[in-house]
């Protein structure tokens, strides 16, 4: 009740009848203003505003004020600051409400001395919720008097640390942020002046007095600082220990809100007024706070660290970056690694994060970059190398940081580096100290650095991205020999020469660039890169050129300067002559107008340029592919290109092109990965056969990989090893890791198997030194003997454990090449899901159709890694929404047409011999899809199709159109899906469905006539009773179908429906229980088909025969199970509408005879039985023997065939119980425990009529003096319950009867 008390804001009233008689609604308002929601909260709080401006009486806004205060201290947390909300929203609203009297009214409600002690906490919140109140009100400021009495109220909460914590000492602070500069000197510096003298004893305290130095500095200036504490200034060495202790309190208080304390950056920006936050920052934050290592002391300093960057000067800034507190998070940063430690780095990179988006000046932001990029942990920095605060940076300072990365790349300084080493990198001393251990690790952190840039969403323009390209290119793969001013990359001598390793990291760190070049989307303000931008053009600068040709223009400009510097690797002659042919082939395509030949020669130049630029890396390997590359791009624009097609020895150019991208896909690189995508999608349209025979040649999952492939797996995963740092890092890595402790266990459950040689050849040596001889004693052999042998046993058992090995590195040898062999199929599904999405017109399409089903097959029976799920699915995926779903397909397909059936029959044979239905049902769907192209096709000679009736071809002239064949053989197709439909519906395991029939008929309306015979007879010949229900309800689809109709004429649509609608007949006149599942989904199947049919006759007035249909329909009523069944029922009866049959409705269960005598047994005085409550209060009996032939109205009685306690309507409308004005108007009562007749409850034999009329006349007889005794009891319990009244309330004649006996009573 308290709770309700003080959520609702109930209480007391002043005028209840006044106020609580204009309804629920504005009542309900303020328990809506106490509900959790917040935005019922809200909403509650302007609808009272809004009935209170549109008319609110006095009376209303004294009950709203009322209510809104005694609401502060409710218990609920969330009534809280409703209530306070919306008092301040009032107070805002009416003006003319004085502010003090409301101030007076919550001092008055929630007083704090006359309080009870458990009501103390829900007191103090309310005093400290109206002040809030008033406060956000607007006009507490105003009013000087209620602001001081405010200020001693908020002074008095702060005893209630317990309930308040800090939250009043942060309300006068916020208070005091509001008030003008001569109301606090006149009205609030008095009362504030005790809390200023102690600021050093609390951190509140001493926020306070920050606060006012900083918003009232002419009133709180030096010299009266002075006069309260002694000193002029806040920040000073004196001060300095007692400031620590202050923050270290905050700290610890602040803990579990991970939040800087507001006293902290209070002192900050104190100390940076007076000058002295150098003195404040390495005195009492590095050496005092960080003398007690806690964590929130720790976190309080890093974000003192990170606050203070916007307010600090540039020496500031490199001041307190090159500090101890950057060290210490450095060192929070690497050891913070684990997953269960707590991370500041995120709230360190929001600080920075915000303070570049704010800044302006290029100088500090420029320091703060440099600041973190030094603060390095054994040379390599905290902060990782794709930082994305870099976005914010201003075009000056990117360029001087990108300036730095590059000259500390060039020249390491490690003595400008924040450098450290953890505890337990100090145990290991061998790296501590080797100066090229950390600048290596410098390095690759700034390659990575650089190149990052460019992936970032910073501004930038082409010139630098150009410049860092050429800087990572030019460091991973030359060196400087002299300097010279054409290529800018010399004007810079390394100070430490790179190694072999970290020119081999630097290239690796190129080619991921190159990837990222290769999806950057075009820079520049102009109009032609904004243009390029719209048509999602990437990979190319401005002007159209390819980012990568830039590059190999700049590696030619090297090569060719070889004076000037020199190649890490340099090209042989062979080399070099494969790389001036790739240009001049390159310049040869480029010079190329031909428009129609646009794709496939911007796919040439991207293939030529990637693979000039891969020589540099790998060249030994290159050069092959390279060759075969320029030979093809030779042939594929030569003018006489009809010449070679005669010629069978040599492979045409795109099969060349293909064996080349299939080698590519092998290597872990995804730069390779999406280039190979993007040629083959340009050279699609010039495919061959055999081209597309490569390809699915890998995929075949029937077909021995031979030698050779192995082998270059088996390179390919050297290579992963190699580069680990390459854009697709060693994706089989987890694979691996996941299926070691397998391999491990059956290489132990192996080892156990006994090994029957190796058990030989231990017999043999045991023999050889008579081990196992008949005399077992140890005398036999002496210790030269026993010697021999020990080292024969131990030379077996290491041959063994040799041999043991070997196998098990065989399995994981194999294992290893099924897993990359699995991943260079999924890599070559890409080209299929390219051809497929370029080429879905072109007729090799046809060819791809049983590779991917027999992939699909394959996949579905073997292994269920996740590998192999993983390629199954994506195989799905391609077969289906690629190929099967494709809205294109080819549209010329005559000179196919007799391989497209055969085809199809081929595709429905095996759909029909699976065992698996989920891969039938690919193979369904592939025939299906072959449909659609032969329907589909464009054929001058195509047959003729269907033609519709002669009547309906007038009314609909599409039909034509809907009907037509293409080059459809429907008459071949018909009798392949015939056979298979048979097959479905009479073979008791099949793999077919019937949503892949249902599939067939919906896409392809026009197999509809030939199949519907078929359907209609199974609904009787079905093999089991699960296939006759599909029988029904395919036939159920079928029938609506309006191409349906259209193929046929009248007479035959009308024999269709006599033959369906007997057949149905004949199917339930064999049903004979509802005991198996499969027989109810029959009889339900049958019965919606049956629906339908009747609906169909009836609406189409067709000439058929129902009347043997109605004698089953009655016969199938008298089975026992139908009507248990709800749907079974429903379907049955909705069919007999349609033959003019009604459901009989239930009769009511009949009134039991034990429920006659129930009203006779005698019950406790003063209670009615249920059934004669509220109902049936007038009774045709009256009270005390009186007849029923007359009521002291003079109203008739009830006729004689009326029973008894049945009447009129205006008698059985009773009074509303309860009601002071009806209590005593006639009502059915039972005296001396008898029960009235004719109760609703039950009907009363005549017998007990009898028996009650005697009963009557006895009462009479003895007069009503016992009776009158025994009702005073139950009159005194009707005063207390409205429920016990009616027993003893009498009519106004029995209350004349009693005046009259009175005088009786009182002898």
């Amino acid at each position: 009740m308290a709770e309700r008390a003080g959520g609702g804001g109930g209480g007391g009233v002043a005028d209840p009848r006044g106020v609580l008689r204009q309804g629920r609604a504005f009542l309900d308002l303020f328990w809506d203003i106490a509900k959790p929601e917040q935005e019922v909260r809200l909403a509650a709080t302007e609808n009272l505003l809004r009935h209170l401006r549109d008319g609110g009486k006095d009376e209303e806004m004294q009950y709203a004020l009322k209510r809104l205060v005694e609401g502060l201290g409710a218990t609920r947390e969330a009534a809280r600051p409703g209530f306070s909300l919306a008092l301040a929203q009032v107070l805002q609203a009416f003006e003319e409400i004085p502010v003090f009297s409301v101030l007076e009214q919550i001092k008055e409600k929630h007083n704090l001395e006359k309080v009870k002690k458990k009501l103390v906490r829900n007191a103090a919140f309310g005093n400290f919720f109206g002040v809030i109140a008033l406060f956000q009100s607007g006009r507490l400021v105003k009013d000087q008097k209620a602001l001081l009495e405010s200020i001693q109220l908020l002074q008095q909460l702060t005893q209630y640390q317990a309930h308040l914590k800090d939250l009043p000492s942060k309300t006068i602070v916020d208070i005091l942020s509001e008030v003008p500069e001569s109301i606090f000197e006149e009205v609030l510096f008095g009362i504030l002046q005790a809390d200023f003298t102690s600021a050093f004893q609390s951190p509140e305290n001493l926020h306070l007095l920050l606060v006012g130095i900083q918003k009232f500095p002419g009133v709180l200036k030096p010299k009266k600082l002075k006069k309260l504490f002694g000193s002029p200034t806040i920040v000073n060495e004196e001060n300095i220990p007692k400031l620590v202790e202050l923050l270290q309190s905050a700290a610890k208080s602040e803990k579990k809100d991970k939040k800087l304390p507001s006293v902290g950056l209070a002192l900050l920006e104190v100390s940076l007024k007076e000058g002295a936050f150098e003195l404040f920052w390495k005195e009492a934050v590095e050496n005092g706070l960080f003398k007690e290592k806690s964590g929130p002391v720790s976190y309080m300093c890093y974000r003192l660290l990170g606050s203070a960057l916007p307010l600090l000067s540039l020496d500031q800034l490199q001041m307190v970056l090159k500090g101890k507190v950057m060290q210490l998070y450095g060192e929070h940063v690497v050891t913070s690694q684990l997953p269960d430690r707590f991370k500041f780095a995120p709230e360190m990179e929001a600080y920075v994060d915000a303070f570049l988006n704010s800044c302006d000046d290029p100088e500090r932001q420029l320091a703060v970059m440099i600041g973190f990029s030094t603060l390095t942990n054994q040379g390599y920095p905290v902060v990782p190398s794709i930082w994305r605060v870099v976005r914010h940076l201003q075009p000056v300072a990117l360029q001087k940081y990108i300036d730095w990365l590059k000259d500390m790349f060039l020249r390491p300084d490690l003595s400008c580096c924040l450098d450290f080493s953890t505890s337990r990198q100090k145990q290991n001393p061998e790296n501590v100290n080797k100066t090229q251990h950390k600048i290596a690790r410098l390095r690759k952190w700034i390659i990575h650095r650089l190149m990052s840039i460019i992936e970032s969403p910073v501004k930038k323009e082409e010139d630098l991205v150009m410049d860092i390209s050429r800087f990572c290119f030019f460091h991973a793969f030359f060196e400087t020999k002299k300097k010279t001013s054409q290529i800018p990359e010399t004007n810079a001598l390394l100070s430490e020469p790179l190694d072999e390793q970290a020119h081999s990291l630097a290239a690796n760190y190129f080619f991921g660039l190159l990837q990222t070049l290769n999806t950057l989307s075009v820079l520049g303000d102009t109009a032609e890169a904004a243009a390029l931008r719209e048509k999602h053009v990437h990979g190319v600068t401005a002007d159209g050129k390819l980012w990568i040709f830039l590059l190999v223009e700049y590696a030619n400009e090297l090569l060719s300067s070889e004076k000037y510097v020199k190649a890490v690797k340099p090209f042989t002659k062979d080399q070099r002559e494969a790389w001036e042919r790739t240009l001049q082939s390159v310049k040869n395509l480029q010079k190329k107008e031909n428009k129609a030949d646009s794709a496939k020669i911007f796919a040439f130049q991207q293939f030529l340029l990637l693979m000039a630029i891969h020589l540099f890396k790998n060249p030994s390997e290159t050069m092959d592919l390279l060759s075969d590359l320029l030979n093809c791009t030779e042939r594929a624009f030569s003018k006489e290109p009809k010449k070679k097609k005669t010629e069978n020895t040599e492979p045409g150019w795109v099969e060349v092109i293909v064996e080349i991208l299939l080698s590519l896909l092998a290597q872990p690189s995804l730069l390779i990965r999406r280039i190979s995508k993007s040629v083959f999608g340009r050279i699609c349209p010039n495919l061959t056969k055999k081209g597309l025979q490569l390809i699915l040649d890998v995929l075949d999952p029937y077909q021995d990989q031979d030698e050779e492939s192995a082998v270059v797996v088996m390179e390919e995963s050297d290579k992963k090893s190699a580069q680990d740092t390459d854009d697709e890092e060693s994706e089989d890595s987890s694979d691996e890791d996941d299926t070691e402790e397998e391999n491990d266990s059956g290489d132990e459950e192996k080892d156990e198997e006994v090994d029957e040689d190796f058990r030989s050849q231990l017999m043999n040596v045991l023999k050889a030194q008579n081990v196992l001889g008949e005399d077992e004693s140890d005398e036999d052999l002496d210790d030269e003997a026993m010697m021999a042998l020990d080292k024969n046993i131990s030379a077996l058992f290491a041959e063994q454990q040799k041999r043991i090995q070997a196998k098990k590195d065989e399995r994981d040898r194999i294992r290893k090449e099924k897993i990359l062999r699995r991943d260079f199929k999924i890599k070559v599904l890409d080209l299929i899901e390219v051809f497929l999405s370029k080429q879905p017109e072109n007729p090799l399409v046809f060819d791809i159709i049983e590779p991917l089903l027999q992939v699909i097959e394959q996949c579905m029976s073997s292994d269920s890694d996740k590998q192999e799920v993983d390629f199954l699915q994506k195989t799905a995926l391609i077969f289906t929404n690629s190929l099967c779903r494709a809205k294109q397909y080819c549209k010329k397909v005559e000179a196919l047409q007799d391989d497209l059936h055969a085809f199809v029959e081929r595709l429905v044979k095996k759909a029909c011999k699976h065992t698996d239905s989920s891969v039938a049902l690919y193979y369904f769907s592939a025939s299906l899809y072959l449909l659609k192209v032969l329907k589909g096709s464009v054929s001058d000679k195509s047959p003729a199709p269907v033609s519709a009736p002669k009547k309906q071809k007038n009314a609909i002239p599409q039909a034509c159109q809907v009907l037509s064949t293409g080059c459809l053989d429907v008459e071949r197709v018909t009798a392949v899906y015939q056979e298979a439909l048979t097959q479905f519906l009479t073979k008791r395991n099949s793999a077919l469905t019937s949503s892949m029939f249902l599939d067939l008929f919906t896409r392809f309306p026009i197999m509809c006539k030939p199949l519907v015979d078929t359907l209609v007879k199974s609904i009787t010949a079905g093999a089991r009773q699960h296939q006759q229900a599909q029988a029904c309800l395919l036939l159920q689809k079928v029938l609506p179908l309006r191409e349906l109709k259209l193929s046929m004429t009248e007479e035959e649509w009308e024999e269709l429906i006599r033959e369906s609608i007997s057949q149905v007949s004949e199917t339930l006149k064999m049903v004979d229980e509802f005991r198996v599942k499969a027989e109810k989904e029959k009889v339900a199947r049958s019965l919606e088909l049956l629906n339908f049919l009747l609906k169909t006759v009836t609406q189409q007035k067709l000439h058929v025969e129902l009347m043997e249909l109605d004698k089953v329909l009655v016969a199938l009523n008298q089975q026992e199970g139908i009507g248990k069944s709800a749907r079974l029922d429903s379907l049955y009866w909705n069919a007999m509408r349609w033959l003019n049959h009604t459901k009989p409705k239930k009769e009511k269960a009949a009134n039991k005879p034990v429920q006659a005598a129930e009203p006779l047994k005698r019950k406790k005085k003063g209670f009615l039985p249920e059934t004669k409550k509220r109902k049936n209060r007038k009774k045709g009996v009256q009270e005390n023997g009186v007849a029923p032939g007359g009521r002291k109205d003079g109203e008739p009685a009830a006729p004689e065939g009326q029973a008894l306690g049945t009447g009129s309507p205006e008698q059985k409308q009773g009074p509303v119980p309860g009601s002071k004005k009806h209590k005593n108007r006639n009502r059915g009562v039972r005296e001396n425990g008898v029960a009235a007749a004719g109760s609703k409850g039950g009907a009363v034999n005549g017998d007990a009529v009898a028996d009650k009329k005697k009963k009557k006349k006895n009462r009479k007889r003895k007069g009503d003096a016992g009776n009158e005794a025994e009702q005073v009891p139950a009159a005194k319990k009707a005063k207390g319950s409205a429920s016990q009244e009616t027993p003893q309330k009498q009519g106004k004649a029995k209350k004349k009867r009693k005046e009259k006996k009175a005088p009786a009573l009182q002898e």
